[in-house]
């Protein structure tokens, strides 16, 4: 697995970051199944889930490595799709919430579907996207960040994915790492419920650590809670009470795809415990890695997720891709391994050996992964 290694002069033309934008063209598909309904409801999720997975079987691989010397000016063209995003989504959502309770063409299934194939891209690439901008510095990507995950009420993500998961990833604080042999369903209820409270005592106690209570107004749970609030009531002021509803729809499935990709991300990978609440460093061997093209302009370089975690200051272009002897690797993109994991013995089957052998490869040492695989192993300091 060796690729090219591309000059700033090569990444900088707006030509190699055009497929990146692809995303784009969800927003005008959303509202042809709003326009048109019947059939054309499923093409969102069977764009976002097969046809890039049909694309990624075609195209394959991508083995190229930015040069890390590249600036910002150099990712220009990959940083105003973040951004264009933000509006576009916005707009479509709230303009669909108006348009979709009072269109008589549709039915009650055809609008429930209409939103779920909205929540697969609110999820699929406006999560991901909000990903991507919370790990900049500067305000304004923040903001944006923070108006996307309001827009699918799930505004805590930011807080635990930054203070917590980056920090804790594979080991027994980081509620995000799932655990070898914990099936999705087992996973998502917990993760729904634990993320919540660890994203509020993080910030509780960076809080403390200022000698501040948690009621002070420099708590972002603050802005989290009226931003989420903002989106709710102008769901129902655009859309009454079924507007509401389907705006809830639409965030429900955003947050099940989020969490479906954070199942896959980590799966039975954990950081070795090096003695008395102390763990190694995170490696790109502590993420599964993904070098699919496809699926990878889809989601913005997040498959790439070993050097994310290695390097997490690092933009999505320059991401770097490794090979297995570096990093484990997955048999297919996110699009397929997302519906895997939704059959657990079929996760187990194409998974779980390659967890063993990972185990084998990195860690051989470790001769009793009990403690690891129930999350027994102490707490990090």
């Amino acid at each position: 697995m060796q690729g090219t290694i591309l000059p700033p002069k090569e990444l900088a033309r707006a030509t190699r970051a055009l497929p990146f934008w692809l995303s784009l063209g969800l927003i005008p598909l959303a509202w042809v199944t709003a326009f048109y309904g019947g059939w054309t409801v499923i093409l969102l999720p069977l764009i976002t889930w097969y046809l890039f997975t049909l694309l990624d079987a075609v195209v394959g691989l991508n083995l190229d490595n930015a040069d890390l010397s590249a600036t910002e000016s150099d990712l220009f063209w990959y940083r105003l799709v973040t951004l264009i995003w933000v509006p576009a989504q916005f707009l479509t959502l709230f303009g669909l919430v108006w348009y979709v309770p009072q269109a008589e063409h549709l039915n009650g299934f055809e609008r429930f579907m209409v939103f779920f194939g909205v929540g697969v891209i609110t999820g699929t690439v406006g999560i991901n996207y909000s990903h991507e901008l919370m790990h900049q510095k500067n305000r304004l990507e923040r903001f944006l960040a923070d108006a996307l995950l309001a827009m699918v009420l799930y505004s805590h993500f930011r807080s635990e994915h930054l203070l917590v998961h980056h920090r804790y990833v594979g080991t027994p604080r980081d509620t995000v790492t799932a655990r070898y042999n914990e099936g999705f369903h087992r996973f998502y209820p917990r993760v729904l419920r634990d993320s919540l409270v660890s994203a509020f005592h993080a910030e509780k106690a960076m809080l403390a650590r200022k000698d501040l209570p948690w009621t002070d107004l420099s708590n972002p749970f603050f802005k989290y809670w009226g931003l989420q609030l903002f989106c709710l009531l102008l769901a129902l002021l655009l859309g009454g009470w079924s507007g509401l509803l389907l705006f809830l729809v639409q965030a429900g499935v955003a947050i099940w795809q989020l969490e479906l990709v954070n199942y896959i991300e980590h799966y039975g990978l954990t950081r070795k415990h090096l003695g008395d609440g102390k763990y190694e460093h995170v490696q790109p061997r502590h993420s599964w890695n993904a070098a699919h093209k496809a699926s990878n302009w889809l989601l913005i370089n997040l498959q790439r997720h070993s050097d994310h975690h290695y390097k997490p200051d690092r933009r999505f272009p320059v991401l770097q891709t490794y090979g297995a002897d570096t990093a484990p690797q997955l048999p297919y993109g996110y699009p397929v391994m997302t519906m895997a994991a939704m059959v657990p013995p079929v996760w187990r089957r194409i998974m779980n050996p390659r967890v063993r052998k990972w185990r084998a490869m990195y860690y051989p040492e470790i001769t009793d992964w009990a403690p690891y695989n129930k999350h027994t192993t102490p707490l990090p300091r």
